[in-house]
């Protein structure tokens, strides 16, 4: 998958999380995705490629970043709680919407339970 295919299937699925604002600023090009005020996702072009930074778990970001060489530490964020996805021949459709929902989940759960949106724990998950 390209990095232009990973920014329209990520951009896309946020439609489905209750919630979301999009934000978009220039100079340099950025579209940021909130819930409760706080960033779920980022999409910006690094140099020669566009990409999707998502929070993760610290412990499934270090796994993530071993398993899959088109993940890498978040770029201009916390290492730790931050990966960026640049697409490749190893992620695919469903790890996208998996790592979004995962994200998105993180940031909910952080939210005072007045302003979650949904509840965290079970959002996203089948029965």
């Amino acid at each position: 998958m390209d990095g232009q295919e990973l920014q329209k299937i990520a951009d896309g699925f946020t439609a489905d999380l209750p919630g979301t604002d999009h934000e978009h600023r220039s100079d340099p090009s950025w579209d940021l995705y909130k819930v409760g005020g706080k960033v779920y996702m980022l999409m910006t072009d690094m140099p020669g490629r566009p990409v999707v930074i998502l929070k993760a778990d610290p412990d499934d970001a270090a796994a993530l970043r071993e398993q899959y060489a088109g993940i890498t530490p978040g770029y201009h964020m916390n290492k730790r709680h931050w990966i960026t996805v640049d697409g490749g021949d190893t992620v695919d459709e469903k790890l996208v919407k998996e790592l979004v929902t995962d994200s998105y989940r993180l940031v909910v759960g952080g939210l005072p339970k007045s302003k979650q949106p949904v509840d965290p724990r079970a959002h996203g998950r089948r029965a």
